[in-house]
């Protein structure tokens, strides 16, 4: 397998980039990790951040910043990251998911641009993004990664974009036993050796893990990561497994 896989906790809106001493776990991460993974041909970002009823790529050769999110200091509305789209690996990709979109205006979202600045910071990789279902289906989206599996032996990053824990309420306050618990379930799950039917049927039933719901009142920011573990189909590596805004959040790399 040429291709890399990532699912990695995004941090909160813009965050990351500005400084913000809740996110220095992160930050370290993601810069360390850009000059370790091999650097690929083109980067994969799958959202938390874009929800469409097929699943929809972008599809514009040189895709606009999409500043999508509000109330912060002025200088987050100035990020720049000017990577080129790749349209014809969009193309590619859309008709191996079967029914999908290809969108010529959409930009790029917060979930693509604050990881890929520390990761990637001189943005000269060509990047897409694909969205979520608005579904919000854990089989459509395992069965999303499934599908982009003939791409495994191609120099590709592909990252789902999320977060491990996204409860907005409790995010600022320490934190507890019902994450923690969550996310060993997560561990347990990408990370141990056990059959791929198994570990399949165990993300596709993730409500059932304890404090699920806690952790994501609304699955969008876990979701990527059925899309990463369809694509893989193997254990994960566990990179990752920090406080961001003070909350125990994890990344996992298949390689």
């Amino acid at each position: 397998m040429k291709a890399r896989i990532v699912y990695l906790s995004h941090g909160g809106g813009p965050l990351p980039l500005l400084g913000d001493a809740l996110h220095e776990h992160m930050v370290q991460f993601l810069r360390e990790l850009g000059t370790t993974l091999p650097r690929p041909k083109a980067i994969v970002v799958i959202s938390a951040h874009w929800e469409e009823t097929l699943p929809t790529l972008t599809s514009a050769a040189d895709p606009p910043m999409l500043y999508d999110y509000y109330g912060f200091p002025r200088e987050a509305y100035t990020i720049s990251y000017p990577a080129s789209g790749a349209p014809l690996l969009a193309e590619r990709i859309a008709k191996l998911l079967g029914t999908a979109h290809l969108d010529d205006t959409r930009g790029f979202d917060h979930g693509m641009y604050v990881p890929l600045t520390l990761l990637y910071p001189d943005a000269s990789i060509p990047t897409i993004q694909l969205s979520l279902l608005s579904s919000l289906s854990a089989k459509g989206h395992y069965e999303m990664g499934e599908a982009l599996r003939p791409l495994l032996e191609e120099e590709i990053l592909f990252i789902g974009s999320g977060f491990s824990f996204h409860n907005m309420r409790q995010f600022w306050k320490e934190d507890d036993e019902q994450n923690l618990t969550f996310q060993q379930f997560l561990i347990d799950t990408c990370t141990q050796q056990r059959d791929e039917e198994q570990r399949k049927r165990t993300l596709l039933d993730w409500e059932a893990a304890p404090f699920a719901r806690y952790c994501h009142p609304r699955e969008e920011h876990l979701l990527p990561l059925h899309v990463c573990q369809g694509l893989a189909g193997e254990q994960a590596q566990l990179v990752f497994d920090k406080p961001i805004l003070k909350r125990k959040s994890v990344a996992f790399l298949w390689s």
